[in-house]
């Protein structure tokens, strides 16, 4: 470095012939699918959502699942639909669309149609609203507190839609030890002979025995 705090030459980075490996922790394998939660909210504060969205910009937003207007969402969804997905409402248990719903199928956002659960992830909860030990797709799912009641709980919503959804608890199957307790008035059930007509032929695959 000279006087004025310049390098004289370029700096290098030696590089060296690999000697050994040392893999990490089974715990870190493969975290984003057995901590989705944890992953989640390490994620959002990380701030790489937010600088990907900045650095890519609307490059980064294009989709097929785009959110109508609100005069357009008044229009299509009923009053329930419209009050849970863009007020936060909750409907009443056992007295909804899906709760005991068995067929195969996959759940959409009736808002925008991205995929979101599916029925192979289902089960009877007992609560009276349809419930999913894990989404049917992460990248769609966002999680973030929720300080209505007097105990903090986990909101769930769609990522395009920016639907609320409902919630997520840690009182799930052991396969996730999650339960995604959700409303149906923010739902659109696609049933599995009609997923190729729908526009949702990845899925189908899903349901082949």
């Amino acid at each position: 470095m000279d006087a004025s705090g310049r390098f004289d030459s370029p700096i290098a980075t030696e590089i060296k012939p690999f000697e050994q490996f040392y893999p990490a922790e089974d715990y870190h394998q493969d975290y984003h699918k057995k901590n989705p939660l944890r992953y989640k909210f390490y994620r959002h504060n990380s701030g790489r959502d937010e600088f990907l969205e900045k650095t890519w910009g609307d490059d980064l937003s294009k989709t097929s699942y785009e959110k109508p207007s609100d005069e357009v969402l008044r229009r299509q969804l009923t009053e329930l639909q419209y009050d849970v997905t863009q007020d936060e409402g909750t409907e009443k248990p056992f007295k909804n669309e899906y709760w005991d719903n068995k067929r195969e199928g996959i759940y959409v956002d009736i808002v925008t149609g991205e995929p979101l659960f599916s029925s192979l992830d289902k089960y009877d909860s007992g609560t009276g609203w349809p419930s999913f030990s894990k989404p049917l797709n992460e990248d769609h799912i966002v999680v973030r507190k929720d300080f209505k009641l007097f105990s903090p709980r986990i909101e769930v919503r769609s990522k395009y839609g920016d639907s609320h959804l409902g919630h997520v608890f840690p009182d799930g199957p052991p396969s996730t030890g999650l339960r995604y307790c959700l409303n149906s008035a923010s739902l659109r059930f696609i049933p599995k002979e009609k997923l190729a007509e729908a526009g949702y032929e990845e899925f189908v695959s899903l349901f082949e025995k």
